[in-house]
């Protein structure tokens, strides 16, 4: 038996989810801490995802804060667990990602795991994508493999669906390789336009979107984009989708009422996955992440799959908020163990591959 602990930090730039987990036979989840994201470290990342002066140092600085930040976070998680440090085998840290550009062969994640080493004295893998993108992949998403060791049934078609800042989704079908891909903006544009408008930082419970009127001219055009029509595997950041991205689609069609705008945004979240799975039989679909709070989405997404149970990963066992810091607690594992844990049927790489980048302790 071996502990892991896993770090999240997400493009929805709210804070840093870490879970420690119970590594054996089985995975289990051992304990848990979520800590926000301070308003200063969070815009200065916000800034760092689109190209500025001096953005070499600026990222170096605000990746050192990100570590202090973090390791303080381990230091707490161990103390809820009383587990005691030596018995933490490794810390698998996502890191934040600040641009993400498969097509042009890079990923950036940033989060100085030489530093987080030594803060806290444990072994410390990260960068989990680049090497997946090596070999000619997407480097994204890298939860289906996670998704398929824990959530996967002999009888049942099943979609594990995470919505953080953007959509992702898992496709579990008996006696078929795993597949998976982004099906586009999750939380982000949501989340970007209720803070303009509202001062929020997130539609609690879609309330908001729920009180406009889809407009359905404005969702149209926002599903022309070429990503919708295009095939996975694919991934997708806020180099695509984006305030300025909506502006654009705002600009050319006449004045709507910022609710109403909001609701188009939660219907184009909503459609987008569902499209993506349109020609698939799902038996179940089981979503984490933020979203998973957003009631109106949940709602939505039933409404469009009639046929098939929409729930989240509580009723599976596990707490919709933690399945993606479990995932790279479950990464580190796979990488000290010689594991391949990419899929080339979701991320399109020439093969499997052992993904991560060790500091020991």
């Amino acid at each position: 038996m071996s502990y892991y602990i896993g770090l999240m930090s997400g493009t929805s730039l709210d804070g840093i989810d870490l879970a420690l987990i119970e590594q054996g036979g089985t995975t289990r989840l051992a304990a848990t801490h979520y800590m926000s994201m301070p308003e200063e470290l969070r815009q200065e990342m916000l800034a760092l995802c689109t190209p500025g002066p001096n953005e070499l140092a600026r990222s170096a600085i605000a990746e050192q804060q990100w570590v202090q930040l973090t390791a303080a976070g381990i230091s707490v998680l161990l103390e809820k667990s009383q587990i005691a440090p030596e018995k933490i085998r490794a810390v698998g840290s996502h890191g934040q990602t600040i641009r993400h550009e498969p097509a042009l062969g890079f990923t950036i994640q940033i989060g100085n795991p030489a530093l987080l080493a030594e803060l806290t004295g444990l072994t410390v893998i990260s960068d989990f994508r680049r090497r997946d993108i090596a070999a000619g992949g997407q480097g994204a998403p890298l939860v289906p493999a996670f998704h398929e060791a824990i959530f996967a049934s002999s009888e049942r078609k099943r979609v594990i669906l995470n919505v953080g800042g953007f959509s992702n989704l898992t496709l579990l079908s008996p006696d078929s390789p795993v597949r998976g891909f982004d099906c586009g903006p999750g939380n982000v544009l949501l989340d970007s336009w209720i803070q303009k408008h509202q001062g929020k930082r997130y539609d609690d419970n879609g309330s908001w979107a729920a009180s406009g009127k889809v407009q359905n001219a404005l969702l149209q055009l926002m599903l022309s984009d070429d990503f919708f029509s295009r095939q996975g595997p694919k991934s997708t950041g806020r180099e695509l989708f984006n305030s300025s991205w909506l502006q654009q689609k705002l600009s050319v069609l006449p004045e709507c009422q910022s609710q109403d705008i909001q609701a188009t945004l939660l219907e184009l979240t909503a459609r987008s996955i569902v499209d993506s799975i349109a020609t698939e039989s799902i038996d179940d679909l089981f979503v984490c992440g933020g979203g998973a709070h957003n009631l109106a989405l949940i709602r939505r997404l039933q409404a469009l799959l009639p046929s098939c149970k929409v729930s989240t990963t509580q009723k599976m066992g596990i707490d919709p908020d933690w399945v993606e810091a479990m995932a790279f607690a479950w990464l580190a594992h796979c990488c000290l163990e010689g594991i391949p844990a990419n899929r080339p049927s979701v991320t399109g790489a020439r093969g499997l591959r052992v993904l991560g980048a060790i500091y020991p302790a």
